[in-house]
């Protein structure tokens, strides 16, 4: 849904605003709502049966990795900075995630809703919160502290 403070994301402008691919890209769609510094960043993700990891994890029980679960919220939190058009298909890297809460196991056929706070964004380095859901309960949530390396180096000292 695109109010007049929002902006919606298709699996092509995800891929022009960061830089995973298939088989790495677990975001289905978001909506980002840019509300001065604290931007918050709203996903889909849906599982299936026909996802590569599931019939490997496990056979008997599937349900999905805790590395899919992490990687879709930091997914998510990507977009609450990557969307601006100066930092959009900029490389990032991982300096710190925190607080990570496992707290309902997600199986084929459920939809993960994810919402992602940036609490701030400077010097290339931006911190936040993420949490998701299945319907109204709890999934996964998790903070994360995450490096745009092209922008940080701009601050480094010189001798």
């Amino acid at each position: 849904m695109n109010d007049d403070r929002s902006i919606d994301f298709d699996m092509v402008d995800i891929q022009k605003c960061q830089r995973n691919r298939y088989p790495l890209l677990f975001i289905d769609k978001v909506t980002v709502f840019p509300d001065g510094e604290k931007v918050r960043a709203e996903a889909v993700k849906n599982f299936t049966f026909n996802e590569w990891y599931m019939p490997a994890h496990f056979d008997d029980d599937p349900n999905v990795p805790g590395f899919v679960q992490t990687e879709c919220l930091v997914q998510t939190f990507l977009m609450t900075f990557l969307y601006r058009d100066e930092l959009r298909g900029k490389k990032t890297s991982f300096l710190d995630m925190n607080n990570v809460k496992f707290r309902r196991k997600l199986i084929p056929g459920d939809q993960l809703r994810i919402v992602a706070v940036l609490d701030s964004y400077r010097r290339g380095i931006a911190r936040g919160h993420v949490e998701s859901f299945v319907g109204e309960e709890s999934a996964v949530s998790a903070d994360y502290v995450v490096c745009v390396p092209d922008v940080m180096s701009q601050f480094r000292p010189t001798r």
